[in-house]
């Protein structure tokens, strides 16, 4: 998905849209029924996830190029400021403005599985550093 820039609405648009940055055309358009804040593009997949402010307080994946939405996230009171992909790629952590930090496990893992790198980290694969 190069060559390809997205944005989101604020709480009177709530709508998502990508541009391909060569020729400036909109590639596609949607309604999301909310308050766009955030989006995060997963590393396995073609998904994303969107996080929202007024009037759901949600995160939301979507499948990518088709736009069909795979699963709605609640549990934030308030706008969902932040987002963060963990470094396996499979789970976000959202910061809100009610002062929640929540993880959810928003991707599968890659499917083509290949050999694994050893390294010299003293943490496993499924740990999610926060620095």
């Amino acid at each position: 998905y190069q060559r390809r820039v997205h944005g989101g609405g604020g709480a009177e648009d709530r709508t998502l849209r990508f541009w391909n940055t060569s020729n400036g055309v909109c590639l596609k358009s949607f309604e999301t029924n909310s308050q766009v804040c955030q989006l995060i593009w997963s590393r396995h997949s073609n998904e994303l996830v969107t996080s929202h402010g007024f009037s759901d307080y949600q995160l939301a994946i979507w499948k990518y190029p088709e736009v069909d939405l795979v699963s709605e996230l609640k549990g934030h009171s308030a706008r969902v400021l932040h987002m963060a992909l963990s470094p396996d790629g499979q789970t976000v952590a959202s910061a809100a403005a009610d002062e929640t930090l929540r993880f959810w496990k928003c991707f599968a893992p890659p499917t083509n599985k290949k050999k694994k790198k050893t390294t010299s980290s003293s943490f496993p694969d499924s740990a999610l550093m926060i620095r």
